[in-house]
């Protein structure tokens, strides 16, 4: 008999050790929750051959023993505290429901069935699945729950009933597609999937041996100043940034010195004019790593680590064929830099910078009055609308102008708002901005004021990390005027009017003595403002790594033509070996739209692998038609005009500006689907014809946008709920540390399930309730707004 436990070989790694990528927001980007449709059955029953499990089930109910009512949702803290009995009662649900769909196409299609054979493999997929569980209910009074529940607890804490369903749809696939694979197969998978020496991947690249400059240190350092200084002297070069808003700052900057300068990023190129440019601005993911250059600057060379961008940076380091090599960042990166030099041979010289204007953290917070705002404050907002909100506030209060900086604002107007606001002589006293600003634009903030120290990630607020707080704080106390510093620029070229006042990289060569304060809006976040500025992060120790599209079309080949694509792309993070000096980015984004697109015949693997890296939210059900329909045009090779493609909504263009939440949300969907338009349009050239087009309906839609936003203020009563929120979570994060350094123990696990539940609540507040319409008292659904 084979093993029990080989059904969910997918799921485990070396010694039966669930692996990171099972995470079930990774296989199932939507989260859902469990409804009980009624009191269960005092005995769960199935037959299946000469399979018979029985399972005493045991209600789902908190430890007061208070019974949930029919259809109440379960929070992820009360998941989380579910029995076995009760984990493998729903398991088995789920696989009938399972079992129920083999009849479906649909179905076939995401899970890689053949409709002839789909129910012989299910019905040995489940009989796996029961023996072993089985066989653990009959010892398990001897022996730890096996793995498999260990995986599975994970997945429904997480996504609830959706968690369990991705990993059963998982381990099925992984269950069909094994059965097809002789010893040699698996070999060559492993062969494939051996990542350890990522420096491989770059071979004409480490055919030379090239100079790494790297330059660290804090904020306002002149640490970027003097890598661009570098790069405006060579003969050509490559500038790769974080940001679409620092490509276009190094852009402008280059260009307006009379070294012609392209820009590259995902969904935006623009061609200097001549016959001989030289150089290139970019963000970091577009780095055109088989170019020669004289001189590369890589910025932010910190997010390295990042678990999901930090690829892009290790490409860059990896790849880029530059004599010079110029990293740009924090202290902390500097042992994994070391490492990976010493491995490439190349010669590193480590350059070490302090900060060039003192930076104080204040004592008093500003106790969420406005009217204590002073000149040249800037307020730190993690969300687009709250920027334009509390613009509308400020200028109300204080009688005063504001000027509002953030990553998606267009590069002419977001250079207008910081020429309104670095000049002296206006009324523009305050500025209102994203976390943007943390990264190397150079504008005359005295204070820096957080408005929160959290920020919604996409799945839950978390607090800011200590290198992030940092960042952003640096900015205050700019130790010479950005009007001062653009003087610097005029005398070695011509500047227009409007790039003068916002370049990302003039410093001047001495120090000076302008304090830099930092503080926050709210009492409650000051203590968290002010540990992070006494504190150091830890090293970054591991760089992100990607398999190459080379490794996954080879990988891919072993495969039936019917196996979904996700799951290929899962069985090589599974079985992937890798050095401790990396770690492999999350898959999460591109099992989402793997997932999406799997229906869409006719595409190839490199169609896919392009499409899964496109900017595509998943989270947007209105985001799925329009993959899908984009898809079937890369399919078809036909059908890509703009007007042709029905599932755009172009006509919100002719409808008034209102308010109405639905109506940003329409736009802003519509803004999203453009931006993908343009980015597969660089990318499958004569299947997107209508760039022109899509970039005027681009900027049609970004006026709109910002009309809508310029009207939209907070209501009181949703900011003091989100207030209260926020508190009772902080105070849970509090508890923690206070347990955990008076007893050197964790916290018990009704403390920390009470603090996913806060958690929980405001997770479920949604952007758009911060519109005029919140006079309602209406909370809706979750939703984010990304400011870069």
């Amino acid at each position: 008999m084979s093993n029990p436990a080989s059904v969910f070989s997918a799921l485990l790694g070396p010694g039966n050790r669930p692996l990171h990528f099972v995470d079930a927001n990774l296989l199932h980007p939507t989260t859902e929750v469990f409804d009980l449709d009624g009191e269960r059955e005092s005995k769960y029953h199935i037959d299946h051959s000469d399979v018979t499990i029985q399972i005493q089930s045991i209600d789902v109910r908190p430890k007061d023993n208070t019974k949930y009512q029919p259809g109440q949702q379960l929070q992820r803290a009360t998941r989380r505290r579910i029995a076995e009995e009760d984990l493998i009662t729903i398991t088995i649900e789920r696989l009938e429901q399972f079992l129920e769909q083999t009849n479906d196409p649909s179905f076939l299609i995401k899970t890689g069935l053949v409709a002839n054979k789909a129910k012989t493999h299910f019905a040995k997929f489940k009989s796996d699945l029961l023996l072993s569980f089985k066989e653990w209910s009959g010892s398990r009074k001897r022996h730890v729950p096996p793995p498999i529940l260990g995986v599975l607890r994970q997945a429904y804490t997480e996504n609830g009933e959706s968690g369990i369903d991705a990993q059963l749809k998982f381990a099925l696939q992984g269950h069909v597609a094994n059965s097809t694979f002789t010893k040699s197969d698996i070999l060559n998978q492993v062969r494939l999937a051996d990542l350890r020496y990522p420096y491989e991947w770059y071979p004409a690249t480490r055919a030379i041996q090239r100079k790494i400059h790297l330059h660290v240190g804090p904020t306002n350092s002149g640490k970027t100043y003097h890598a661009l200084k570098r790069l405006e002297a060579a003969s050509s070069g490559i500038y790769a940034g974080p940001l679409r808003l620092l490509a276009h700052e190094v852009y402008s900057r280059l260009n307006a010195l009379g070294k012609p300068c392209n820009l590259i990023t995902g969904d935006e190129r623009i061609q200097a004019e001549g016959d001989e440019v030289s150089m290139s601005s970019c963000t970091v993911e577009m780095v055109p790593v088989n170019r020669n250059v004289e001189v590369a600057v890589v910025d932010e060379i910190q997010m390295i680590g990042n678990d999901h961008r930090g690829w892009a940076w290790t490409q860059a380091v990896l790849g880029l064929k530059a004599q010079e090599l110029h990293l740009c960042g924090e202290e902390r990166a500097v042992p994994l830099i070391r490492e990976l030099a010493a491995a490439m041979g190349d010669h590193l010289e480590i350059h070490h910078y302090e900060r060039l204007s003192p930076l104080r953290p204040m004592s008093t917070s500003l106790n969420g009055d406005l009217r204590k705002l002073r000149k040249g404050d800037c307020l730190v907002v993690f969300s687009r609308m709250q920027i334009h909100a509390y613009r509308k506030d400020i200028e109300k209060i204080t009688g005063k102008r504001v000027a509002v900086v953030y990553g998606s604002l267009p590069p002419e107007i977001r250079a207008q708002q910081a020429k309104l606001f670095n000049d002296p002589d206006n009324d523009y006293d305050f500025l209102v901005a994203s976390d943007a600003i943390g990264m190397g634009l150079n504008l005359s903030i005295k204070r820096i004021i957080f408005e929160s120290t959290s920020r919604h990630n996409g799945e839950q607020l978390k607090t800011l990390e200590i290198p992030d707080i940092k960042q952003i704080a640096g900015r205050a106390g700019r130790y010479r005027t950005a009007a001062d510093a653009a003087n610097d620029v005029i005398m070695e070229g011509s500047v227009n009017s409007d790039t003068k006042n916002s370049l990302a990289v003039a410093v001047p060569a001495t120090p000076g003595t302008n304090l830099g304060l930092v503080t926050t809006l709210e009492r409650m976040d000051l203590p968290i403002v002010q540990r992070a500025m006494q504190s150091e992060a830890g090293p970054i120790t591991t760089a992100g790594i990607f398999p190459p599209d080379s490794i996954i079309l080879k990988f891919s080949k072993y495969f039936p033509s019917e196996t979904p694509f996700s799951y290929i792309l899962l069985r090589l993070h599974e079985i992937a070996r890798v050095h401790t000096r990396f770690h492999l980015c999350n898959l999460r984004a591109y099992i989402g739209t793997a997932d999406l697109i799997q229906q869409v015949k006719d595409l190839t693997v490199a169609d896919r692998i392009s499409l899964c890296a496109a900017p595509v939210d998943t989270k947007d059900p209105g985001a799925h038609k329009i993959i899908l329909a984009l898809a079937r045009c890369i399919a078809t090779q036909r059908g890509g005009n703009l007007l042709d493609i029905h599932e755009l909504n172009l006509e919100i263009l002719d409808q008034p500006v209102t308010t109405d939440r639905e109506y940003l949300k329409q736009l802003e969907s519509l803004h999203k689907s453009v931006v993908l338009y343009l980015w597969l349009s660089y990318r499958f050239i004569g299947v997107f014809p209508s760039q022109a087009m899509a970039f005027h309906v681009k900027g049609l839609t970004e006026e709109k946008i910002d009309k809508v936003l310029t009207e939209i203020s907070l209501n009181k009563n949703f900011k003091d709920h989100l207030k209260k929120l926020k508190e009772q979570a902080m105070l849970k994060a509090f508890q923690t540390q206070a347990v955990l350094a008076e007893n050197g123990m964790q916290l018990s696990e009704s403390t920390a399930m009470e603090a996913l539940e806060i958690e929980d609540g405001i997770a479920s507040l949604s952007v758009a309730d911060l519109s005029q319409d919140m006079s309602q008292g209406v909370l809706a659904e979750s939703a984010h707004c990304t400011t870069r």
